[in-house]
């Protein structure tokens, strides 16, 4: 096997911004950032969004789609008119 083929996995904690909910994982990422956990120390990382802000885990913000998809493909292009094909001849 050759040496230094895989990257090196560093002990991570991922923080929501949201939330403030922590993920401690390992990952290959690091940070200017430490914070030691059970002796450990992992480097934090912010992440915008997470399993426990983003709608669709959390169900909060649901699209519903009240127009049907025709309806709306009528609405946006329904006064868009074919040119007709020119005459051969």
């Amino acid at each position: 096997m050759k040496k230094d083929l895989h990257p090196k996995y560093h002990p991570v904690v991922f923080v929501d911004m949201t939330t403030g909910t922590r993920f401690a994982t390992r990952s290959t990422t690091t940070s200017d950032k430490t914070e030691e956990i059970d002796g450990v120390e992992h480097y934090v990382i912010s992440a915008g969004i997470t399993s426990d802000s983003h709608p669709f885990f959390t169900g909060q913000k649901q699209f519903v789609d009240t127009e049907g998809r025709i309806d709306k493909f009528q609405k946006r292009f329904g006064a868009v008119r074919r040119v007709s094909k020119p005459k051969l001849g």
